[in-house]
């Protein structure tokens, strides 16, 4: 009796090891970092977003494996599946911490791996479980304007930590841009930006100006993306009108 008595904290410990969480995906056959149940959401949920708002990728749509940041714009729901259809790896979502008090969708949010954050940004344990995942060969997505988009402007201010992570962790930020808000049974056109890579800074003691200077750059980024496509649209009607005549 006494044997089994010392036997029950061992066990005890052994079972909280088993169910303590971890936010990072586990490696796949493929050698990826992958996450099932986002594989099921890609083939039974993304066609169905499509049908309801398409899209069309525009630009560099060839992700590389590995560590990566995704920043995106974001007016809908439904815009989780630009960055999130460029890949079959699995990827972490940065959303407001709240997410996971919703009923049945939070404890769907934990199995995604979802990164929980306040909404001011000021939290460290959001900023360390995404470096975690960085550091482990994961990519992660991140709206740094911090909420949706509904003012009628093309960008909100973007909140800093994008460029930080990205220097820290040294990997490389996507840019997905959305070109206008998605509507019902309308064509988006989604630009994806080369990967952008701050080596520069890395292994090097970063200054908050330097840093403000690095998340700047990725606003002026997707400000550039929007204005390229903005001219591409205008040249291709003029090709058309020109051809029509």
């Amino acid at each position: 009796m006494k044997e089994e008595v010392a036997k029950k904290p061992e066990k005890a410990a052994k079972t909280r090891k088993k169910k303590a969480y971890d936010i990072c995906n586990r490696v796949e056959r493929r050698g990826g970092k992958e996450n099932r149940l986002m594989n099921v959401l890609r083939v039974f949920v993304a066609p169905i977003l499509w049908l309801m708002f398409p899209y069309r990728y525009f630009g560099n749509k060839k992700v590389a494996r590995g560590g990566a940041i995704f920043i995106a714009n974001h007016y809908r729901m439904s815009d989780v599946s630009y960055p999130g259809m460029l890949t079959w790896e699995g990827m972490h979502y940065v959303a407001k911490r709240e997410i996971f008090q919703w009923p049945v969708l939070g404890a769907i949010f934990k199995v995604l791996k979802v990164i929980g954050v306040n909404r001011d940004g000021s939290d460290v344990r959001g900023i360390m479980d995404s470096l975690k995942c960085l550091k482990n060969g994961e990519k992660i997505v991140i709206y740094p304007e911090g909420t949706r988009n509904k003012s009628g402007e093309d960008f909100l201010p973007f909140k800093g930590g994008a460029a930080m992570m990205a220097i820290k962790a040294k990997v490389p930020v996507i840019p997905v841009l959305a070109y206008s808000k998605p509507k019902w049974f309308r064509m988006t056109d989604v630009i994806i930006g080369d990967p952008i890579e701050f080596t520069e800074y890395y292994d090097k003691k970063i200054s908050e100006e330097e840093l403000a200077i690095a998340d700047n750059f990725l606003l002026e980024t997707m400000k550039r993306l929007r204005a390229e496509h903005t001219e591409f649209l205008a040249q291709k009607k003029k090709r058309k009108k020109a051809k029509s005549e």
